[in-house]
Parts: C-alpha cells; structure tokens; sequence
C-alpha cells in the first residue's frame, strides 16, 4: 500500500471516502482526511480492511499522520472475491465503509 498525502487544503473533519473503483480487481484506491487536532499534534492514524467475519486481512496504514487529504492502494491479490470493510480509527474517530472484491 502506497500512502499519499495533498496538503494544500486542510481538512476540518475526519472522512473516509468510498473506495474507488469499487467493485474492484485487483486493487482499490481509498481516500481519507485527517483534520489538525486540538493539540496541533500528529494524529495517530489507522486504517483496517476486515472480512464479513471481523477478521483483520490488512493493515494499510498505522501511523503518526499530519493533517491533510491521504489516499492509499489497498492490493487484493492475496485475499478471495466477497465483501470486506475498511475502517478509519483515531483517538477520537471511527468510521467503516463496505466493499466489493471481485475476481
């Protein structure tokens, strides 16, 4: 997964986009916003794919983030065709959304 970030514009919230193209194969971009928090320090960012199970299949992005509008490649190769949710979690934030591998 390759982690991008545009800082020209700052966002107010946290957001997590629909991922795109979705229903994908093999890969799909997802985007998220990460705000300037009340202590104007790094947000610790984490975000998580899960099957319908709850199961973890991967972790995208685990990191210390500054804010701005990010968007990273989730690459689908190793897992099978189904649903799957990635969710967005920070201290005070989280936020899942579905969707749809299909090979």
């Amino acid at each position: 997964s390759f982690l991008q970030s545009n800082n020209g514009i700052i966002p107010k919230n946290y957001l997590l986009h629909q991922n795109y193209p979705n229903p994908f194969n093999p890969s799909t971009k997802i985007k998220f916003e990460v705000p300037i928090n009340h202590a104007g320090r790094n947000s610790n960012v984490k975000l998580i794919v899960t099957d319908l199970l709850g199961r973890e299949v991967a972790t995208l992005v685990n990191d210390n983030l500054a804010s701005g509008n990010y968007s990273v490649n989730f690459d689908a190769n190793s897992v099978s065709s189904g649903v799957y949710f990635y969710t967005l979690i920070t201290d005070n934030f989280k936020q899942s959304k579905k969707m749809i591998l299909m090979k």
